[in-house]
């Protein structure tokens, strides 16, 4: 009769300690994710279909590059500051459609993309709409080298808005949001997301004011 094998010693409590550091890791995940969603959901928003189909119809030509989603994420509570240093959210300005565009100064098709961005909000900015820009230049002297760069341009429609942590965008790039800069977000009145660039796109040509008229009809 064969003798029993003998377990190989410590074989359970390592097993044990693996199973811990997974499920440890799996927390950690959960957390990570929950806690990143939780900003962007901090005020649910319902699918719009509908919504993100007429910014479909109305992005051709020069404004291509501009999805429509309406999937359901929300920005309410997505922070930052205006160019006193007071923080800001999302929220603050609801009741507005929004165009909001992530640059910075060393971002060179950010720069290409501002005096368009700037003529756009000269036209179209009033109380249904605003081109909300938030600046990325890292660091305390962040905003004064954004500050620079917006009166050097003479770009006097826009205000200045900065997020020198960029936690704000990094929460767009754990969804997958945004890759790179410069990217947009259109929101509704509420800071749900209805129409995603990545990249720049010619926003004062006539595409981009079918885009807009489309928001603000939504």
């Amino acid at each position: 009769m064969p003798e029993p094998v003998a377990k190989r010693p410590g074989a359970a409590p390592r097993r044990m300690v693996f199973a811990a550091l997974v499920i440890a890791a799996v927390a950690i995940a959960i957390s990570f994710w929950v806690g990143n969603a939780g900003v962007l959901q901090a005020a649910p928003c319902a699918p719009q279909t509908a919504a993100a189909q007429k910014i479909d119809a109305a992005a051709i030509g020069q404004l291509a590059a501009l999805n429509g989603t309406g999937t359901g994420r929300g920005y309410a509570a997505m922070a930052f500051t205006d160019d006193a240093g007071k923080p800001v959210t999302l929220k603050d300005l609801a009741g507005k459609t929004l165009l909001v565009n992530f640059w910075a100064s060393w971002c060179i098709p950010c720069r290409a993309e501002m005096p368009a961005l700037d003529k756009l909000a000269a036209t179209e900015n009033g109380p249904d709409f605003m081109v909300l820009p938030i600046n990325l230049d890292l660091g305390a002297g962040g905003l004064d080298k954004a500050k620079k760069f917006l009166a050097d341009g003479g770009f006097t429609h826009l205000p200045l808005y900065a997020d020198s942590t960029m936690d704000a965008f990094k929460q767009l790039q754990v969804s997958a949001v945004a890759t790179g800069l410069p990217s947009s977000l259109l929101l509704d009145k509420k800071g749900c997301e209805i129409g995603v660039l990545q990249g720049p796109a010619v926003w004062d040509s006539p595409e981009g004011s079918k885009v807009i008229e489309a928001l603000k009809s939504i």
